[in-house]
């Protein structure tokens, strides 16, 4: 996602934030992130928006930036 909100977590937090499927649990979008970005992922957080979506925080270790990826996806 590309929010105000996600933007500042990239640059400070090291947390990528990512919509994901109703269905996907913590371990589906860790192992995913990790095989997609090659990343190491720290922690997931997920979280149940009020429209239905579903929202992953994902932060990514020391030795992995956020900021890097987003680049590569586009996003700063």
């Amino acid at each position: 996602l590309s929010t105000e909100k996600s933007i500042r977590q990239i640059e400070f937090d090291n947390k990528l934030v990512f919509a994901v499927h109703p269905r996907a649990t913590k371990r589906d979008v860790k192992k995913a992130v990790e095989e997609l970005f090659n990343v190491t992922v720290a922690k997931v957080n997920i979280h149940n928006a009020f429209q239905g979506q579903k929202r992953a925080f994902v932060k990514l270790s020391g030795d992995s930036l956020a900021s890097d990826v987003s680049a590569d996806l586009g996003l700063i």
